[in-house]
């Protein structure tokens, strides 16, 4: 006689832990794309990755309809896709930081996602790769400090 076996996913902890997987990954350093009809690594090697990387998870679980490179379009995708401003980071969520000068001497914003208890996942356009940091960048007043402008979570995926 065959058990019947019943299971059922518990995606809001693989999304969590896949996140967590990612640290030290270099797989979302370079995206191409023909610019003015020759190819190019828009990402620059990994300096302007983290919208490919958020976006990239998120679609994964089905979270944002699209990849997208840059952080506005990841944004605009979580508010399209029914995603939800909230005013303090729970975990699983989506983080927007300030606006600071990347090593192109343009202007960028910086999204990753919060673990919980002051930590958080991004990439790192030093390292060129997915870093864990505090999720301020450190304490306000120092150096690092990057101002949070926005918080995303979504109302149908569950985030504890």
């Amino acid at each position: 006689m065959t058990k019947i076996v019943k299971i059922e996913p518990c995606l809001f902890d693989t999304y969590l832990q896949v996140i967590k997987n990612s640290v030290g990954s270099k797989m979302f350093r370079n995206f191409y794309a023909k610019v003015n009809g020759k190819k190019k690594d828009v990402l620059n090697d990994g300096d302007l990755a983290c919208a490919f990387y958020v976006s990239s998870i998120l679609v994964q679980f089905g979270l944002i309809k699209k990849v997208h490179c840059t952080v506005g379009g990841t944004v605009f995708d979580l508010e399209q896709s029914g995603w939800r401003k909230i005013t303090k980071p729970k975990v699983g969520a989506v983080l927007v930081w300030a606006e600071k000068f990347g090593t192109d001497g343009e202007v960028h914003k910086h999204i990753g996602f919060y673990l919980g208890n002051s930590e958080a996942v991004s990439n790192d356009s030093k390292k060129r790769q997915i870093a864990k940091h505090h999720f301020t960048y450190g304490e306000p007043g120092s150096r690092q400090f990057r101002l949070i402008l926005e918080i995303w979570e979504n109302p149908n995926f569950v985030l504890k």
